[in-house]
């Protein structure tokens, strides 16, 4: 007992031991990105180093209690340090290969930008979070193994669909409990039980998200092999079986860490087609394919969220893709232009006017890539102007479904809210007036009501606050970042979208900012893919108290 009269009453041991078996599993996927050095000729070490200190660390831990009992607050907290920790071991093989390289010049370099602490731990909360928001300057084989580039993708892959959710799928000593841990890490108000136990709950949706996967990679390198035999060699000529599998990785986990410079802008308009309905399934809630694969197709189609997700993307893209045709969404100077030259400019402004088919492919693709938070471009939206940036920005708060990979504030609070200002302003007018706010036609619970509102403002608070805080920190190091770039880097981070405007924009980096801001960011990231109230809950003296 201590002198203020409490106790701490979290088993903290029993959420460490059980963050230490998550670790201790980590080293399995890192044999992937280790057979793909190998096979390529590559350094090890990055990932020997790394499978050795998750083993040895994960271990350690799990050993602080044999036989962990958990209950609500050590789910919560379990999950808010899981997801901390495997940020910082997924820096490691970054550390590694900048600082194992014999002669590598740090500072000259592209490749040792991430030999920097903070800049390591930056790209990989940005991975495991699905931000898709990078530090590296030179995303290319020159500057980095495949080994690595391949892990940096496979960290969104696995934090894609929960790295909790799949830990509670395949360890059985996590099956007690792992309703708790699943609805603090799921995405979304709640998570639908769709079987009765929850271990092969987690399991259909881990089985789901592997599958599209799988099928979106079969396709991609499908149309690179299948071209020249169909007399069709543009299809998809850059889409080797390599970048396949990157895009597959990164696509469902609505990440986009790309491993080409230009994101998908570096592929055919057919590779950019095909993308677009998978990045649409990454924002679905996936229990909506359970119900339609297991004979109830009805299910996806009369869900209201899903519904209003597509409305919104339909509008959304309707603007951009007009205004795109008419000519009227270019600037004549760019960030866009720094990078690439006038040539590249000229070339988007002139091509794309008055062309339906690329004006709605772009305006349709970067909306989905921003709504569902994915973050791919399939072009510089630098180049655009201001009302189509700030539509883009406005997008960045919608988010996906609950219950898909999805960041933001996702499309079902936004449209509880809606329909809970529109109750109230029918009973202000019929004060005798019972009307529940329902969803799907059921009644919500007052409780989820008022819990949607504080998560929202949550939200906001921390936009605006974060955004205070990142642009006086540019202020103070003389960065010339604009109000606008620094309300698109926290919007990004937070909302788990990945690029934003100016020099963090699709073809920039975040590599410009002081480690204070980078450190900033990497809370958001973190707090923004665990909804916020997780954290912010074990940061309060009365989660501790009995």
């Amino acid at each position: 007992m201590s002198r203020t009269g409490w106790s701490l009453t979290v088993r903290y041991r029993a959420s460490l031991s059980l963050v230490g078996t998550v670790l201790r599993y980590l080293a399995v996927p890192l044999l992937v990105p280790l057979v793909v050095a190998v096979y390529y000729g590559e350094t090890i070490a990055p990932f020997v180093v790394t499978i050795l200190l998750t083993a040895t660390v994960g271990t350690a831990l799990e050993r602080l209690d044999p036989d962990p009992d958990i209950g609500a607050r050590e789910g919560l907290l379990m999950v808010a340090l899981t997801w901390l920790m495997v940020a910082l071991v997924g820096a490691v093989p970054y550390l590694v290969e900048a600082h194992g390289i014999p002669g590598i010049d740090p500072a000259a370099h592209p490749g040792s930008t991430l030999g920097h602490p903070s800049n390591a731990l930056f790209e990989s909360m940005s991975g495991f979070t699905t931000t898709g928001a990078t530090v590296v300057g030179e995303i290319s084989f020159d500057a980095h193994t495949r080994g690595v580039l391949l892990w940096r993708q496979l960290t969104q892959w696995l934090g894609g669909m929960g790295i909790v959710v799949l830990a509670v799928a395949i360890l059985p000593q996590l099956s007690v409990g792992g309703a708790q841990l699943m609805d603090a890490e799921a995405p979304g108000p709640g998570i639908e039980k769709l079987t009765p136990r929850i271990a092969e709950t987690a399991r259909v949706l881990w089985g789901a998200y592997l599958g599209l996967t799988l099928l979106e990679i079969t396709l991609l390198y499908g149309l690179h092999v299948a071209g020249p035999p169909l007399g069709m060699p543009g299809l998809a000529p850059n889409m080797d079986l390599y970048n396949a599998v990157a895009h597959g990785l990164t696509t469902m986990p609505t990440g986009g860490f790309s491993p080409e410079a230009r994101s998908i802008e570096a592929f055919s308009a057919t590779v950019q087609w095909v993308i677009i309905p998978f990045m649409i399934a990454a924002g679905t809630n996936f229990a909506l394919f359970w119900h339609a694969l297991t004979g109830n197709p009805d299910r996806l189609f009369e869900d209201q969220e899903w519904r209003v997700f597509l409305g919104a993307i339909g509008v959304l893209t309707a603007v951009v893709a007009g205004m795109l045709f008419a000519g009227a969404g270019f600037v004549e100077t760019a960030p866009a232009q720094e990078t690439f030259g006038s040539t590249y400019l000229e070339e988007i402004i002139e091509t794309i006017p008055g062309n339906a088919e690329p004006a709605l492919r772009h305006a349709l693709f970067q909306v989905v890539s921003i709504v569902t938070t994915t973050g791919y471009a399939s072009i510089d939206f630098n180049a655009w102007s201001p009302p189509l940036k700030y539509a883009l920005l406005f997008g960045m708060f919608v988010g996906g479904s609950a219950g898909s990979t999805g960041g933001a504030v996702k499309v079902v609070r936004w449209y509880v809210i809606l329909k809970t200002v529109r109750r109230e302003l029918f009973t202000t007018a019929h004060p005798r007036a019972v009307r529940p706010v329902r969803l799907n036609g059921r009644p919500l619970d007052e409780r989820a009501i008022r819990g949607i509102f504080a998560f929202t403002l949550l939200y906001l608070v921390l936009f605006f606050v974060g955004t205070l805080v990142l642009f006086l920190d540019t202020v103070r190091v003389h960065d010339g970042m604009t109000v606008l770039e620094a309300m698109s880097a926290v919007a990004a981070t937070l909302g788990n979208v990945g690029p934003g405007f100016g020099s963090v924009g699709p073809m920039g980096s975040y590599r410009s900012f002081s480690g204070a801001g980078k450190l900033l960011m990497v809370v958001l990231m973190w707090i923004g893919r665990l909804e916020i109230i997780p954290v912010l809950a074990c940061l309060t003296p009365e989660f501790w108290r009995r």
